[in-house]
C-alpha cells in the first residue's frame, strides 16, 4: 500500500451511512458482564468452598478464565466510553471489569486509549509495536533473545500469551509512571495494588491449593485468550508513518457465538476507526469497508493469522518488511508481499537490500 490516509479520513466517508444510534453508548452491554461475574463468583465460592476433585477444579478454572477474558473484552468497551459516558461511572465499571487481569483504568486509558490508538505502529510512539532491526543493536537483551533458533523462540513466544497481558501491564505502569500528574499517581497506585490485594486476600482466605485454581490457572487462560487476540491485531501488519488502520491492523474471523462472548472484539480494524463506538455496530462497519475499500481491508480466519504468526519473526526491517536475523531472511507484511497461503521468506536481507537499490537507480 503506498498511500496512507488517516482513520478520520475513513471514517468521515462511512459515517453517513451508519444509524444515528451507532453513535450512542450501549448500556446494556453490561448485562454481559453481569453474566460473567455471576459464573465468575460461583465458580470461584464452589472451588473455595467445596473439596472437589482437581478434575473439577480444573474445569472451573477453564470457565474463570474465559470470563476473566471476556470481562477484559467489556472492560476494554467500557473504557472507550461506548457503554457509559459519565467519567467516574465509566472507571468504575472499567476497573471491576478488568479486576481479573489487574490493569487500572487510569493506566489503561493513557496506555490504550491515549498512547496505542493515537500512535498505532508507529516505531518508537506505540507501546506495542514490535522492535526493529535498529533497537536489535541498541538491546544486549534483544541480542541475546534473537541468538535462540527460531523455531524454539516461536514455542516460547506462543507460551508466553499465557503471561504476556499481566507483564506487559506491568511494564506500561513503569514506562508511563513519570508521565502521570502527580495528583494522579496516587490512584494509578492504588488501581494497581487494589486488583491484587483481592487476589492475594483470597490466597490467604482459601489456602495455596485452590487458589491456583481459582485465579492462577485462570488468569494464564484470560491471558492467554486475550493474547491471542491482541498478537494478531497488528504484529502481521507493517509499521507505518500514518496512522491507517487499513494498512496497520488485522480483523480476524471467528465463530459468531465466539464474537458475542467476546463482544465482537474480532473486529479491530474497525475498532481503529471508530474506537468510540460500541463494537455491536461493527460487523455493519465492516460490511461498508469491505464496500469501499475491498483491496485495502484485511481480514483472516483466527487459526490462519496465529499460524501466521508461528511461521514469521517479530522483528521489523525497513518497516514493511519482517526479518529473522540468524541467517537473515526476510518477510513480507500484509499489503507488502506476505502470502498467508504460503509463508516462505523472500530472500535473504543483502539480496533484497541491493534489488531495492538497483530499482531507485
Amino acid at each position: 500500500m503506498k498511500q496512507f490516509h488517516s482513520f478520520g479520513w475513513y471514517a468521515a466517508r462511512i459515517a453517513p451511512y451508519l444509524p444515528e444510534e451507532a453513535f450512542r453508548p450501549v448500556p446494556s452491554r453490561l448485562f454481559g458482564g453481569l453474566a460473567y461475574m455471576f459464573v465468575l463468583v460461583s465458580s470461584i465460592m464452589t472451588i473455595s468452598l467445596l473439596d472437589l476433585h482437581w478434575a473439577w477444579n480444573g474445569l472451573l478454572s477453564i470457565v474463570i478464565g474465559f470470563c476473566f477474558a471476556g470481562l477484559g473484552f467489556l472492560g476494554h468497551e467500557i473504557l472507550h466510553g461506548t457503554v457509559v459516558k459519565r467519567a467516574w461511572l465509566r472507571d468504575l465499571l472499567g476497573g471491576i471489569a478488568f479486576l481479573p487481569l489487574c490493569t487500572g483504568p487510569k493506566l489503561w486509558r493513557k496506555w490504550h486509549n491515549a498512547t496505542h490508538h493515537v500512535h498505532t505502529q508507529h516505531e518508537e510512539l506505540d507501546p506495542d509495536a514490535w522492535p526493529t532491526i535498529k533497537r536489535l543493536a541498541q538491546s544486549r537483551f534483544l541480542r541475546w533473545i534473537y541468538r535462540i533458533p527460531f523455531p524454539i523462540r516461536a514455542f516460547f513466544s506462543f507460551l508466553s500469551l499465557a503471561g504476556m497481558f499481566t507483564v506487559h501491564s506491568l511494564h506500561m505502569l513503569l514506562h508511563f509512571w513519570k508521565e502521570f500528574e502527580r495528583g494522579s499517581r496516587r490512584a494509578v497506585f492504588w488501581q494497581f495494588v487494589l486488583p491484587w490485594s483481592v487476589w492475594i486476600g483470597l490466597l490467604f482466605a482459601i489456602g495455596i491449593e485452590k487458589w491456583i485454581f481459582a485465579f492462577v490457572l485462570p488468569l494464564l487462560i484470560g491471558n492467554a485468550i486475550v493474547m491471542g487476540y491482541i498478537s494478531t491485531n497488528h504484529r502481521l501488519n507493517p509499521l507505518v508513518p500514518v496512522n491507517d488502520p487499513l494498512a496497520n491492523s488485522l480483523t480476524v474471523i471467528v465463530p459468531k457465538w465466539v464474537d458475542v462472548l467476546h463482544f465482537n472484539f474480532s473486529h479491530h480494524t474497525e475498532h481503529h476507526l471508530f474506537p468510540a463506538m460500541s463494537s455491536k455496530y461493527y460487523p455493519l462497519v465492516k460490511q461498508y469497508i469491505k464496500q469501499l475499500w475491498p483491496d485495502r481491508y484485511h481480514e483472516m480466519p483466527m487459526t490462519k493469522a496465529l499460524i501466521a504468526l508461528w511461521k514469521t519473526p517479530r522483528l521489523y526491517h525497513e518497516q514493511t518488511e519482517l526479518i529473522e536475523p540468524r541467517e537473515g531472511h526476510v518477510y513480507g507484511t500484509l499489503g507488502n508481499g506476505l502470502n498467508i497461503d504460503d509463508i516462505s521468506y523472500k530472500g535473504k536481507e543483502e539480496d533484497i537490500t541491493i534489488k531495492k537499490m538497483a530499482k531507485q537507480k
